[in-house]
């Protein structure tokens, strides 16, 4: 690669960039591939990646033909080799891919997806910009990382692949061409240890090493990002705004099917947090202590500086006359002890003094500020940004626990606890049988007085003594890092009051919650509504539980009442189309029945990657949401490979954040084109309905149709890819009701058929009546609507029907086949047609040339990993159980969700 092979970062569009890019990165992989393998081999894998792309140029059935005979004429040993090199091939595009977003991102306040671009849209409008200010005074927006599992790379894959990127960076600033020579030289090198990194974990990850994998992601992306994106948004906003954008995690928090989730866990993510945050603060205050040489027979300072100088411990005779330095040495003595207090640990560089540990982050920050105090009063605005501020921002939104961490359980197995501890209490022994109206007089019984249920000198059964062995370690959590650390329990499977009540009665027993006149609770009981039917139900289940004399007293008018509201198994159960359109109607009523009891509503969202995981443009989402549901105040979850996409280095962390925090400031308040008026929420329930009915008549009506899902995707084989901690099923029995969401969606991506994020529209068009002009009209007039259209467009270009048909012939039972996938194929049909006549284009993506380049471009090379794929779960299942079969299947998944990227 020479100095000049690279395009500038304004030579070009970002698509033409992106080319250029993987072309350079994919030339310095084959030329590793022919050093390390020899000529032959990278003959061979060149020769099938050129009929691959002359296929897809050309689309003729020779081109076809010669491809499969390619594919067909490889040796297991060969076929794994060639599987290996297009998937790193795969993640050369991505990095290609990340690398001009970055460089997009360079263009900051200049796009409409951030802060300012935010205000020029208000103030277009006739919208004071000083609104947006007063509403981020009062401001909640938390992307909430989880442990969902459809990362299939390796934290090691992740690491080359973030030095290659940082080379990439280095490049487009070099100016000399020695250094641009020197830095190729490295990627060279980068790449060439990729090529040699196994790219498949050979172990099933364990909790533990996802709070590590995501506390990774804290300590090099979030803590250096935010503090001088706040100082950039203070430019912005022409005064200094609070820490409304935090970090909230579910990693070692999230019991919901993971019993490996335990309270001990919950003690070390929160020790392997904190130590990760209060790492980086004693690195930023040695930095200032070696910077503030500032002497007092130079400068003035306050009585305060020097209170906290005298106080230090620090009697060094070189740092007499340096105040700043011996009040800096006193604040790093107690936050080492600090350290040693919160994580068990010694500090990586000890204190040369002895410091008290502080109590919480709120001390540690008064002396900041005290220290910042100073310089201002005596060497004026210089000092009012820098190192300490943005350290003081740190210290605001991080505290000493780094990120909120929520619990979440399953409402059956509080259900279970709860019955089995008034079992033993002797309250009663009937409490599973009772109807909701005796249930709910039962816990409300006994939330009204503080006599405990658990005894030390009962026996209960293990589940119990988890789950109360957890409540206790959160006790301890906010006793030690205090109260922003947890705030959240989160309920899954809510479909009821007494399943929050008894959530109450859990936090009881060790003191969170504490009855009385004026009831208090630390952490708040939190409904996770996720079938189609939970949604329909929520706004009377909320209604009837905010009218609850004790809810009314606990939370009390203008409170905040936190609701989540579930993508991925409302999906499943009912289909793309349905399930976003009664999460939109849920958000409405839920709103109107928040302003109804006088609290506020905060909507937290459980997205996932994919589509058909409420995926997408979380942009787009927040601007589709429905009006008044969003008033500054959301959280979202951040789930598998989006978040090394979204949060993978600071710059890109810094470009998703402003793109969050600005759409949640156009939702709340800028002028938009509106929700649904009548005549249009009539059209999208008739759509809705025909969707959902056209859906279950396959997945869930449709004899067959579970061992049609098992064989004709490689569900068996993602089970046994070690992407997780948790179990592909809630269940033993193989059903789609068991099936967890995210290898549902993430099996059908797999195939290329990708039901569930576009199946039952085009028969819902069919069959609700409505004219193609009035779907037109409702596509041009309603944001909702037209990004519903867009993401399903996406999924639609990124399917293949051709190759979801070879997966169907992996099905034994051809009648079985030909019947399933033959409605598929029909309905993926009459969506693509539906798709465009409503769109008006004449292909897909026609109006997004940059998308539409970019998924085609990666196609050549995914296509021959599915039918690579095929071959080898074809010899697996026939009995060929062999390591290289096991090996080669597995890189195919991971080329394939390489190349797709947002798959699950």
């Amino acid at each position: 690669m020479t100095a000049d092979s690279l395009p500038a970062p304004a030579a070009s569009d970002s698509a033409e960039q992106q080319r250029a890019i993987v072309r350079v990165l994919g030339a310095i992989l084959g030329d590793v591939i022919r050093e390390q393998d020899g000529a032959e081999v990278f003959l061979q894998i060149e020769d099938i990646r050129r009929a691959s792309v002359s296929f897809h140029r050309e689309g003729s059935a020779e081109a076809a033909q010669a491809l499969s005979d390619k594919l067909e004429g490889l040796e297991l040993a060969d076929a794994v080799r060639f599987v290996h090199s297009f998937a790193t091939f795969l993640q050369m595009t991505n990095i290609a891919e990340d690398h001009v977003n970055r460089r997009q991102g360079r263009a900051g306040d200049a796009r409409p997806d951030t802060l300012a671009g935010a205000l020029r849209t208000l103030k277009e409008q006739g919208t004071d910009p000083a609104a947006a200010a007063k509403l981020l005074a009062q401001a909640l927006i938390v992307p909430v990382i989880t442990a969902h599992p459809s990362e299939v790379r390796r934290k090691s894959v992740l690491d080359r692949q973030n030095a290659i990127a940082a080379e990439l960076e280095k490049l487009d600033r070099a100016q000399a061409d020695v250094e641009r020579a020197s830095i190729t030289t490295e990627i060279n090198r980068q790449i060439s240890i990729l090529w040699r990194t196994r790219l498949l974990r050979n172990m099933r990850i364990a909790v533990s090493d996802e709070i590590d994998n995501v506390v990774s992601y804290f300590s090099n992306s979030f803590l250096p990002a935010l503090p001088p994106l706040y100082a950039h948004w203070e430019k912005v906003l022409g005064e200094k705004p609070q820490s409304f954008l935090q970090v909230g995690s579910w990693v070692g928090g999230d019991r919901d099917g993971n019993p490996n989730v335990t309270g001990d866990v919950m003690r070390y993510a929160l020790a392997r947090q904190s130590g990760a945050a209060l790492r980086f603060y004693l690195r930023q205050l040695h930095a200032l202590g070696a910077e503030l040489s500032l002497s007092s027979r130079l400068a003035t300072i306050t009585d305060e500086l020097k209170a906290l100088a005298d106080k230090s411990g620090d009697t060094s005779p070189q740092r007499a006359d340096e105040p700043y330095r011996r009040a800096i040495t006193g604040l790093y003595a107690r936050l080492a002890a600090t350290y040693v207090k919160l994580t068990g640990e010694q500090p990586p560089v000890p204190a040369s003094t002895e410091g008290e540990p502080y109590a919480g982050p709120a001390g540690f920050k008064a002396d900041l500020e005290t220290v910042l105090a100073s310089l201002l009063q005596n060497h004026g605005e210089a000092f009012s940004n820098g190192p300490l501020p943005d350290l003081i921002r740190a210290v605001d939104v991080f505290g000493f626990h780094l990120a909120a961490l929520d619990m979440r359980q399953n409402s059956a197995i509080h259900g279970r606890v709860i019955a089995e501890l008034l079992k033993a209490a002797g309250v009663t022994s009937e409490y599973e049988t009772l109807e909701e109206a005796k249930r709910c007089e039962l816990l409300l019984a006994e939330l009204s007085h503080a006599r405990p249920l658990a005894s030390p000198f009962a026996t209960y059964s293990e589940e119990t003594q988890r789950e109360l062995g957890t409540l206790r370690a959160a006790a301890e959590a906010r006793q030690n890092f205090g109260p922003q650390v947890m705030r959240n329990y989160i309920i899954s499977n809510t479909q009821s009051v007494s399943d929050l009540l008894e959530v109450f009665i859990l936090l009881k027993e060790v003191g969170l919650f504490r009855p009385g006149e004026n009831p208090e609770a630390d952490v708040f009981a939190e409904p996770l509504f996720e079938t189609i039917g939970d949604l329909r139900a929520a706004p009377e289940t909320m209604r009837a539980y905010l009218k609850l004399p004790l809810i009314a007293k606990l939370v009390g008018r203008g409170h905040v009442q936190e609701v989540m509201i579930g993508y991925s198994d409302s999906n499943k159960d009912g289909s793309y189309l349905t399930s976003i359109w009664e999460l939109q109607k849920a958000s409405r009523a839920l709103q109107a029945v928040a302003a109804e009891a006088g609290v506020v509503l905060q909507l937290f969202h459980g997205r996932g990657g994919a589509v058909g995981r409420g995926g997408g443009s979380s942009f787009e989402a927040l601007l589709a949401q429905p009006k008044g549901t969003v008033n500054g105040r959301m959280r979202l979850t951040e789930q598998g490979e989006v978040i090394a996409n979204k949060y993978g280095d600071p710059d890109l962390t810094r470009q998703s954040l402003e793109t969050l925090t600005a759409g949640v400031v156009l939702a709340s308040l800028a002028r938009r084109e509106g929700d649904a008026n009548a005549t249009q929420g009539e059209a999208m329930d008739k759509l809705a309905r025909a969707a959902m009915a056209a859906y279950r008549k396959l997945v869930y009506e449709t004899p067959g149709f579970v061992d049609y899902f098992f064989a004709a995707t490689p569900i068996a084989e993602i089970a046994d890819l070690n992407i997780g901690s948790r179990p592909t099923s809630r269940q033993a029995k193989r059903s789609i009701e068991g099936l967890r969401a995210i290898p549902w969606v993430f099996s059908w991506a797999q195939s290329r058929a990708m039901v569930p994020g576009w199946y039952g529209f085009g028969s819902a068009v069919e069959a609700s009546g409505i004219d193609a002009g009035a779907l037109k009209e409702l596509y041009q007039s309603w944001p909702f609507f037209r990004s519903a259209l867009g993401n399903m467009e996406m999924v639609l270009a990124k399917s293949d029907i051709a190759i979801a048909g070879r997966y169907a012939e992996l099905v034994e039972d051809r009648a079985l086949a030909a019947k399933v996938f033959g409605e598929i194929k029909s309905e993926w049909t009459r969506t693509h047609d539906a798709v465009l006549n409503i769109t008006g284009q004449n292909s897909l993506l026609d109006r997004h040339g940059e998308l539409a380049a970019s998924i085609k471009a990666r196609l050549p090379y995914i296509d021959p990993l599915n039918h690579l794929q095929i071959e080898l779960i074809r010899r697996r299942r026939k009995g060929d159980d062999s390591e290289a079969v096991h090996e080669g299947i597995k890189l195919a998944i991971n080329g394939v969700a390489a190349g797709l990227r947002n798959t699950g």
